[in-house]
């Protein structure tokens, strides 16, 4: 079987279709080029501020400020490197062409700046994926303005190599967004400081700078982080400068293009821009991937091989597991990165549909245990135990409780289809719901944590949207309004302080931060909630899903960020297009899709959007790349445990860094995702088939 899967690494019809493809983009900047002609820039480009850096070893670096005259950028000293600037401006776009060609061996940094002349107080900074606004939800350890009012980044950390700046009182914004093939990568012996790199690299860096009140983009190459680089969770580190060699004669040439628009708010400028940056980098979908039927016979190993029946509670052990071994472990969780319930609901209807009687024996004992002895003394489930220690959490969550409500029904509903009735789980989930309806504040919000005496931990309403599915799904199922009257509040609080304000936050448990989690599950808390709506309703439903889906599109990679030789993701010919970066905090990709994709599909029709299904498709054919079968394990230690912490900047968790995974991962919530994601119809189907009950 293992040469179905050969198409995971690098082939040579991978390489040619890379090269075809930088032919394309090319091509697409010539005709750019000669449509507009050379028109020699006035107002833009009179705001660009270039300079370069130069490095001799074991010596301080040295910038130059650089002048424009006749198509050369110079400077006052003699430096070993010219340097051609090509400005070619068209209405509110400003494409700048470098060519820097050493006299003489040279190590350089090159940055321009670009001041948009706006108020830096007025203005709002994009760079997908990794900031939004101020990031001003995230603490003071991870980048944001607590630190500094000005930052740049190396371009591997932005799901789109972009920087935006927004005028909230003018609507004006500006983005600059580099091109290029983004082929090489080189390690670095450093992290911090200036840097010589051992080889060739693609990586740039972009951001933003206070330059005298007035707000400026500033990018350049190679990378340079300022005034901070972030390393690792919570921890940030000094200021890094590279240095890329040119031989004497040798060449590089340097794209961007600026461009200047105008938007009503920030969710239409987010909107705007991602559109562009789609239209512009026209990702496309990897071909040759697998197949849903393979994938999920694949990922079902999951389900034989995790399987732990010794404690009270039964489960599928997916957390806190080493990818070295994956060795079931002591720990198991209803929600988030564990997802138990769910993948029990998942093995039960593959193991009836595939007749794999062990598949379904597991899942029913798994359902039967959490029901005899998966509950607090208040209705609440036991969110996460750990067997090994003997311990487990006091403090419980609206996340975690509605994705095992969300696996529950999903369970019921299945079961009823099939004729089997259970009348004690049905009082089981009644209890959780009821409780639900007790932690709900009177704008709609549930808090983030509590206990089981129902006092508030954390009051941060950031998690709401994960709620909406299983109360929305407890109507259609229970046919009581009330628990309608309590998604269609939760729908009015998102509306009101996430969507309306373009604030998606803490959605995720082990981040206080802006994050792609919290506007995923906005857009398909509205998904879930049209399902159950008419008229103008369900159309004000269906505008919001589209509103908060941009925020959560920002998150997911439309380029693939560049490997060194050495570093796994990279030999095994890994695309980052399609992944979804996770949070400001956790600065890594991962496969969190679950009903996205299919959301988008729908949005897709319903508002007349083939962009969002051409991305959907994207991410579907995408993130399968790096599923473990024999052959092929991706330095995982068993088949079908999906790779989670997927590093693909200079960022970890603690172990490895780029190019690898975090030695722990939780496999658990990686096979629920994709799962969901290989079953489009079960959306659309459980709120059809409660019609017919």
């Amino acid at each position: 079987m293992a040469a179905r899967y050969r198409n995971n690494n690098r082939s040579e019809t991978s390489i040619k279709e890379d090269i075809q493809n930088m032919k394309k983009k090319l091509l697409l900047i010539a005709l750019f080029i000669s449509s507009i002609g050379l028109n020699h820039a006035a107002d833009m480009a009179d705001n660009l501020r270039p300079q370069i850096t130069l490095k001799s070893p074991g010596n301080p670096a040295i910038a130059y400020p650089l002048k424009a005259k006749n198509g050369m950028l110079t400077s006052t000293a003699n430096i070993p490197v010219e340097i051609k600037e090509q400005i070619i401006e068209n209405d509110s776009v400003l494409q700048l062409i470098i060519n820097l060609k050493a006299t003489d061996l040279v190590y350089y940094n090159f940055e321009e700046s670009y001041n948009t002349t706006m108020n830096h107080d007025d203005c709002q900074f994009y760079m997908p994926g990794f900031w939004y606004r101020r990031n001003l939800r995230s603490p003071k350890e991870a980048p944001s303005f607590y630190t500094s009012d000005s930052w740049q980044v190396r371009e591997d950390r932005l799901s789109t190599p972009l920087t935006g700046i927004f005028n909230e009182k003018t609507g004006t914004y500006y983005t600059v967004l580099r091109l290029d093939d983004f082929k090489n990568e080189s390690l670095a012996c450093h992290s911090q400081g200036e840097v010589i790199l051992s080889g060739k690299t693609s990586l740039g860096f972009t951001g933003f700078r206070n330059q005298g009140g007035k707000s400026s983009l500033v990018f350049g190459f190679p990378y340079s982080e300022a005034p901070k680089t972030y390393i690792r969770k919570l921890t940030l580190a000094p200021a890094v400068q590279t240095f890329e060699k040119l031989e004497k004669g040798e060449t590089r040439q340097l794209v961007w293009v600026i461009k200047k628009s105008k938007a009503a708010d920030f969710s239409k400028f987010v909107a705007s821009v991602w559109n562009y940056s789609y239209d512009t980098l026209k990702p496309h979908e990897l071909k040759d991937h697998l197949s849903t039927a393979d994938a999920k016979e694949i990922l079902s190993n999951f389900f034989h091989e995790s399987y732990v029946d010794k404690y009270d509670l039964k489960y599928f052990s997916g957390v806190h597991m080493r990818t070295d071994d994956c060795k079931s472990t002591g720990s198991v969780e209803v929600g988030f990165v564990g997802r138990v319930l769910l993948n029990a609901f998942n093995a039960l209807e593959y193991g009836e549909a595939n007749n794999k009687p062990d598949l379904v024996e597991k899942a029913n004992s798994i359902f039967d245990s959490y029901l005899q002895y998966g509950f607090t003394p208040s209705g609440f489930f036991r969110e996460f135990v750990n067997y090994d220690d003997n311990d487990e959490t006091k403090v419980y969550s609206i996340r975690r409780q509605s994705e095992g409500a969300f696996a529950l029904l999903n369970y019921l509903e299945y079961e009823k289809r099939k004729g089997r009735k259970h009348t004690e789980w049905e009082a089981k989930i009644k209890t959780l719901l009821n409780n639900f309806l007790k932690l709900q504040e009177a704008n709609g919000s549930f808090p983030r944590k509590f206990e089981d005496d129902f006092k508030i931990v954390d009051e941060s309403g950031g998690s709401t949207p994960s709620a909406t599915l299983p109360l929305t799904m407890a109507y259609a199922y229970f046919n009581n309004k009330l628990y309608l009257e309590s998604a269609k509040k939760t729908a009015l609080y998102l509306e009101e302080e996430l969507v309306s304000k373009a604030d998606y936050f803490s959605s995720t448990l082990d981040a206080n931060c802006e994050d792609k989690e919290a506007s995923l599950y906005a857009s398909t808390a509205m998904y879930y909630l049209a399902m159950v709506s008419k008229g103008k309703e369900q159309q004000h439903y269906i505008d919001l899903s589209k509103q908060a889906a941009y925020f959560s599109l920002s998150w997911y990679y439309m380029w693939d960020v560049p490997f060194a030789q050495g570093q796994m993701l990279g030999d095994v010919g890994f695309k980052s297009r399609g992944w979804g970066n996770v949070s400001v905090e956790n600065n890594h990709i991962d496969v969190f899709i679950f009903e996205f994709a299919t959301v988008l599909d729908w949005l897709a029709k319903e508002r007349n959007e083939p962009r969002f299904a051409e991305f959907s498709s994207i991410i579907k054919s995408s993130m399968l790349q790096l599923m473990p079968v024999k052959g092929h394990m991706f330095d995982i230690a068993k088949v079908g445990y999906y790779p989670e912490v997927v590093q693909h900047t200079n960022w970890d968790y603690g172990k490895n860094g780029k190019g690898f995974y975090n030695d722990i991962f939780a496999p658990g919530w990686t096979v629920a995702s994709l799962w969901q994601m290989l079953s489009p119809d079960r959306v659309e189907n459980y709120f059809n088939n409660k019609k017919k009950f």
